[in-house]
């Protein structure tokens, strides 16, 4: 893996996030859009110190943000010995070049940040690879900001003409690398794929949701396993893959990765042997965290990552509601005639709205508690048995021995 992590993880570094109100997201979104960047930062190590945000119909193509902006930026980072500056967008390699002669600074943009935070959590070698391989996608293109001495030639016996440059002999060793670890991951997809084999025709059910919903701490709760699980973002990366008996009906459950707005695809596609826990699953549970004030979006960007990067859109998907222990709403003046909102509706009123929209097949739980956990249950009993039915129509499925089965990718 590439070596030296971009953040500094001995000590909280001191950063300032950078946002955009731009046509395509109002003030409200990109307030949102930074409190998820100022998590990811925590997550990496850094602590966010102050926001800058600047209105613009589109980013500035050379500095992202316009040039007074990008001065008063300058001046807070000169004032205040700030080292990072983060930016909540992906950046071009012009961008970042014209900033950092600007800021004098580290920078880094969403994509960057997040590779940092995958790179720290790996623990697998099938992930140490699959986080590789994104870094060096990511790198690639932005090769040019990187050397200053393309003048310099390397010529010699066989070698017509000036030479290579050194930039073009770094980006054929980086496609070399690309090449090669491709060729890593189509092998351990293989290895995947019979093991999926082996565990025969047993009915999987693929846990998917944002991150940090309570996949893993559902995970455990349902296999009595001890998955890890954090309240940061993207706590685990590797597929955990456990055997579940309900009533007697085993079947296999995964935890995957967790999705998150503005990922590039190259960094999903690097995933492509976790995400085909999900393409291959029978059932899929879609965790939400009910609390967060903009979930509904949430459940959009993983509904859309579903249908786009996994083609699983069409799978019978069971939508359940984690940390009901932390909704919050505010009760309605019952002489007020404003409608109903997110922020004035009960949660005995919001469930009855989302169970009519999904047809019984929605839950509200808290993981945390263990509350309305034999209600998630009793419906993942009901999928998972009529799906086995199908299967086995003239056996009995209580006498099927599942003891060889390989429990943990």
């Amino acid at each position: 893996m590439i070596e030296d992590n971009i953040i500094n993880k001995e000590a909280n570094e001191r950063t300032v996030l950078v946002g955009l109100i731009s046509k395509v997201q109002n003030e409200a979104k990109c307030n949102e859009y930074l409190d998820e960047l100022a998590f990811l930062a925590r997550t990496a190590g850094a602590e966010p110190e102050k926001r800058f945000v600047q209105r613009l119909e589109y980013p500035n193509p050379r500095t992202y943000v316009g040039t007074g902006k990008l001065e008063e930026i300058r001046q807070h980072v000169e004032d205040n010995e700030i080292g990072l500056v983060i930016f909540d967008d992906d950046l071009s390699p012009k961008q970042v070049l014209n900033i950092e002669r600007e800021l004098k600074v580290k920078i880094l943009d969403r994509t960057s940040l997040i590779l940092d935070i995958f790179a720290k959590r790996a623990q697998t070698a099938t992930a140490r690879t699959q986080v590789e391989l994104a870094q060096y996608q990511y790198l690639l293109p932005r090769l040019t900001r990187m050397w200053t001495h393309l003048e310099r030639q390397r010529g010699g016996i066989g070698m017509r003409g000036p030479g290579e440059t050194q930039i073009e002999t770094d980006r054929r060793i980086i496609l070399d690398k690309i090449s090669r670890l491709k060729e890593e991951l189509k092998s351990i997809d293989r290895q995947k794929s019979i093991q999926r084999k082996n565990r025969g025709k047993l009915t999987r059910v693929a846990l998917v949701g944002y991150t940090n919903v309570g996949k893993s701490t559902l995970m455990n709760l349902l296999s009595k396993s001890d998955v890890f699980a954090e309240n940061k973002l993207f706590a685990t990366l590797d597929t955990t893959v456990r055997k579940v008996i309900i009533d007697n009906l085993p079947f296999l459950l995964s935890d995957t990765v967790g999705f998150i707005r503005k990922l590039p695809t190259h960094l999903v596609d690097s995933f492509k042997s976790t995400l085909d826990e999900v393409r291959e699953a029978d059932i899929l549970v879609h965790v939400v965290d009910v609390s967060h004030p903009n979930f509904e979006e949430q459940i959009e960007v993983v509904n859309k990552t579903l249908s786009e990067v996994c083609g699983a859109a069409d799978k019978p998907m069971i939508l359940v509601f984690n940390k009901i222990d932390a909704f919050t709403y505010t009760p309605k003046d019952p002489d007020d005639l404003t409608p109903k909102t997110r922020e004035n509706i009960s949660l005995e009123e919001f469930e009855k709205t989302w169970m009519a929209k999904m047809d019984n097949n929605c839950v509200f739980i808290s993981a945390k508690d263990k509350t309305n956990i034999d209600e998630l249950k009793q419906m993942l009993y009901e999928k998972a048995k009529e799906i086995h039915t199908e299967r086995f129509p003239y056996n009995d499925f209580l006498f099927q021995k599942y003891d060889d089965l390989e429990t943990e990718e």
